[in-house]
Formats: structure tokens, C-alpha cells, sequence
């Protein structure tokens, strides 16, 4: 088995495979070749290989991708996505993955991620133990933005010196505020009480002009803040999640956190003019995109399915997975971009994920024989099947591009032949 056999079974291959064993990757690439042979091939510098083919990949810049067009998507250059995903794995590798213990799991994996929304471009994947909180990583995240670029991230990543550091770097940030932070009015001064500040305010949306930070020397960021209000049914369900979480930790939920869960709470940089306030939630909303992602990863790609002890083996399988995830990923977000700018449709992933993984191993075979046929096979296949996975118009359950575009009254698409794109995209 050379390198290149190597890298299209731990790609390719395991795409076709629901729990890719050691005995169906031997059937799988046409070798003779045992069980014991191919579990042999699993060491450190495999795992060195397929990590560096990934980085490769993910720097090859894809320039024929057009971006999605959306007016509320104007501002940004691109909307980064940062999150992270984990999952268990065999207890015999607790020593190297080491999960929380107790009663949660003994070995668990983390992927860390970022999903470029407007090109449908996935990137920056670190694997750690599970043990290893999202805030760890949070100083990276803006070393991965330019000029222009908007990050989207949930409260696991929020630290000051993060947010200070995307603001002089000329991009923006939105995420939820966290409750410990200190505020201030960014023209007064003067410390802000939340609590007092909303208690009796009429009305469902309200924003302020605040600093947060600067107690003890540490970061000021200057930045809005928007409030904004959500049914007493939510903000039971809140109450009660948090009085769940803080009583399996033997601790007491504060009364300003328990008041503070009848308002979701945003803060960014972006002005006013180019987000206002009742498009930040639907814009915040972009970040569950990601997890849906993680979602097609596992059931699509069966990225937290494997049976080995082995770690250089569990390395090789998730590195192999991502590798085929970025790939399908380009493929579909050039074709979902032209698809929604032209006719204002979209490309189901799981739907597209899944036809190219039923073609896996035709697909397999002809990789080890000649790249060029692979290529001409699959365009020829996607021209074929591409117009199934079409995503259905459903007033009840309306995408998320949908509803942004209903609520900044976008206008339709001009009406074209949803062949004609996709033989476009493909030729």
C-alpha cells in the first residue's frame, strides 16, 4: 500500500463505510493485503500524513466559489463560525483523551471547527480531550479573521482580550454577553446595573452604548449592547435549566441571573447602520449552522463511530473523514451558492452528503485507477442527482436564509432554470 492508496481508503473509502472495520478497509482497497498488515500501517507518521494533507487542502484557495448574496451579508467580507463538538471514545484511551470522569464519560475526543458561512468553506480543526474547555482556544480565533470578517461564537469563547483583539484587527464580533462581565455607559462611565437598568422598561428591544471590562486594568471593549426580550415560557425554561445545573453542582443560581433570563442578551461592534437591531438575533441565529454541520458530520460521515483502542488509528479515521467532509463541502457550496443567488433555492447537505456517500466505493475504485475518470464520474453523477436534493419550500419550516431575507424584504430572485444553473456550476 503507497501513500496515495492510503490516503483515498482513509478518505474515499471510509465514506462507503458505516463502522469501518480493519477486515472492510482491506475488501475495501483491492489489496492483498491482512488485517493485521493494515492495522500495522497505523502510526504516528500516518497520522502526520493525513493531518498535513489536511492543512494542505485547507489552504488551497477555492476562487471560483461565489460568495452568498444577501443584503444582510454585505457588510462582511465572511461570517466565521467558531465551535466545537465531542464525543466518546473506547476507555482504553482515557490516558491520551481523557473524558470528565464520574459519572460522564472516562475517554472523549473534542473537535474544534470554524465554518465559513458565505462560501460554505469548513476549516480550522484542532483535535484535543474533551477535558479541554472552548475558552482554551478562544485567543486563536483571531488569528484565523481579516479586515471585514465577522466571527459568530457562542459563550464558551467569550474573553475581553479575544474581543479587543477581532476589534483592532478591523473585524467584528457577535456573541451572547456574559452576565460576569462589568459594564459601563460608554459615555458616562458610570457602572451599569442590568438588572435595574431593564427591570420596568416597556417594550421587547432596547440597546445601549457600553463599555465592557477595565475592573482591575484589565481590557476595555467598547461595544453595543441589545437587549432583547422573550416569552415568559422561555424564560421559565431557562429558570429552570439553570436551578437544574447549579443544584448538580451544589451551588445557588444569583437573583440578578434568574431576573436576567427574560432577555437574550447580544453585544457586537457592528454599527447600527449596517446591523440593526431586529436583524441581529436572525444574523445571530447564522451560528446554528455549525451545528447542524457537526450533526451531518456524525450521522453523514460517522465521525464519532469508531471500535479502535488504537489512537494513531482514531487520529487517521477522523483526519481521513474531514479531509472527504471539506471536499463534498466545496462541492456543495458552489453549487448552493449559485443556486440560491440565481433562483433563491438551496442544496440540502445531507441530501448531497448522502448521494455521493452511496457512490463511495464506485467512486473508490476509479480513484485508484486514474484521477481523471473519478472526476468525470462523480460531475456526471452530481448533473444527475443534484436537482433531488434540492430543499423543499416549506412556509412552517422556513430556512434560515429565508427568514433573514423575509425580514430585511429582500426582493425575489429573478426567475431561471434551476438545470440551467447546475449544469453551470458543473461544466
Amino acid at each position: 500500500m503507497d501513500a496515495y492508496q492510503f490516503l483515498v481508503l482513509m478518505t474515499v473509502g471510509q465514506a462507503g463505510m458505516k463502522h469501518p472495520s480493519l477486515a472492510g478497509m482491506v475488501e475495501a482497497i483491492g489489496l492483498r493485503m491482512t488485517r493485521e498488515g493494515l492495522h500495522a500501517r497505523f502510526t504516528q507518521r500516518a497520522v502526520a500524513f493525513l493531518e498535513t494533507c489536511l492543512k494542505h487542502l485547507l489552504r488551497q484557495k477555492i476562487t471560483r466559489t461565489s460568495p452568498l448574496r444577501a443584503s444582510f451579508l454585505k457588510s462582511f467580507k465572511r461570517v466565521l463560525i467558531f465551535d466545537s463538538s465531542s464525543w466518546d471514545v473506547d476507555p482504553a484511551l482515557a490516558d491520551v483523551l481523557p473524558g470528565s470522569g464520574g459519572g460522564a464519560s472516562t475517554a472523549n475526543c473534542k473537535l474544534q471547527a470554524a465554518y465559513e458561512y458565505k462560501h460554505g468553506e469548513l476549516g480550522f480543526f484542532k483535535i484535543d480531550p474533551g477535558t479541554r474547555p472552548d475558552n482554551a482556544y478562544t485567543a486563536h480565533l483571531p488569528s484565523h479573521l481579516q479586515r471585514g470578517d465577522l466571527a459568530l461564537f457562542d459563550q464558551g469563547y467569550f474573553k475581553l482580550e479575544t474581543l479587543l483583539e477581532i476589534v483592532r484587527r478591523g473585524a467584528f464580533f457577535l456573541t451572547r454577553f456574559l452576565l460576569s462581565t462589568t459594564l459601563q455607559d460608554a459615555e458616562t462611565s458610570d457602572r451599569i446595573d442590568l438588572e435595574n437598568r431593564l427591570h420596568g422598561l416597556p417594550g421587547d428591544t432596547h440597546e445601549f452604548q457600553v463599555v465592557m471590562g477595565g475592573k482591575k486594568g484589565k481590557s476595555k471593549v467598547k461595544c453595543r449592547l441589545i437587549c432583547l426580550r422573550v416569552s415568559e415560557q422561555v424564560a421559565n425554561e431557562r429558570r429552570r435549566r439553570i436551578l437544574k445545573q447549579a443544584k448538580k453542582k451544589g451551588r445557588t443560581p444569583s437573583k440578578t441571573h434568574l431576573a436576567l433570563c427574560d432577555w437574550t442578551l447580544l453585544v457586537t461592534n457592528v454599527p447600527e447602520t449596517e446591523l440593526p437591531v431586529k436583524m441581529a438575533w436572525p444574523l445571530y441565529m447564522l451560528r446554528w449552522q455549525i451545528e447542524l454541520l457537526f450533526k451531518q458530520l456524525k450521522s453523514v460521515l460517522s465521525l464519532h463511530k469508531s471500535d479502535t483502542e488504537n489512537h494513531d488509528r482514531l487520529k487517521c479515521e477522523i483526519y481521513g473523514k474531514l479531509i472527504c467532509a471539506v471536499l463534498v463541502h466545496r462541492i456543495h457550496g458552489r453549487i448552493n451558492n449559485q443556486l440560491w443567488n440565481q433562483t433563491g433555492r438551496e442544496l440540502s447537505f445531507d441530501k448531497f452528503h448522502k448521494r455521493i456517500q452511496e457512490r463511495a466505493f464506485i467512486l473508490l475504485r476509479l480513484l485508484l485507477k486514474s484521477v481523471h475518470e473519478a472526476v468525470l464520474y462523480l460531475t456526471a453523477e452530481i448533473k444527475r442527482f443534484a436537482k433531488n436534493c434540492l430543499k423543499l419550500c416549506q412556509r412552517s419550516r422556513q430556512t434560515t436564509l429565508e427568514i433573514l431575507k423575509m425580514l430585511e424584504g429582500a426582493e425575489e430572485p429573478r426567475i431561471i432554470s434551476i438545470e440551467k444553473v447546475l449544469a453551470e456550476c458543473l461544466n
